[in-house]
């Protein structure tokens, strides 16, 4: 089984209230080979929301306590990504998960790009706090990018 971002599904989950539709994804959820998962909306935030990133680091270093999630207003909401993160690996564990596809440069599901922390749009490389505990747990978590090419 698959795992997959629900915004990935067409599903309107987005911090911004939108969703980032890929057709080959959606496809293999209309064809249930695939489960969506939000983990933003599974650690209680609506849509919309603020948009937040990762200042000081990636998801690795938010894991390990050296970096912090933070919304454009300046919260603090590092415990929501990581309860996100957990409840997210305890779905893909159930499910069986031999592959997670999720949205590139979230602060939850960037496998490769993360926004940098200033809000001014400029990305690095580094995955989100989802991605990293679902690597650290063995999981194959690629983008969408990588998903439509194939290289995976």
């Amino acid at each position: 089984m698959i795992l997959v971002s629900s915004c990935l599904a067409g599903l309107e989950v987005r911090y911004d209230g939108h969703h980032s539709l890929d057709r080959n994804v959606r496809k293999l959820v209309d064809e249930n080979k695939a489960v969506t998962i939000c983990p933003e909306l599974l650690c209680g935030f609506s849509t919309p929301r603020e948009p937040a990133e990762i200042v000081g680091g990636d998801g690795e270093d938010v894991l390990n306590g050296k970096a912090r999630v933070i919304d454009r207003s300046g919260r603090d909401v590092t415990q929501l990504y990581i309860k996100g993160a957990y409840t997210t690996l305890d779905k893909a564990i159930e499910i069986g998960a031999t592959i997670v596809v999720l949205k590139e440069n979230s602060p939850s599901c960037g496998s490769s790009m993360i926004y940098n922390g200033e809000f001014i749009g400029k990305k690095v490389l580094g995955n989100g706090v989802t991605t990293a505990l679902l690597k650290r747990n063995g999981l194959r978590v690629i983008s969408e990018k990588q998903f439509a090419n194939g290289s995976y």
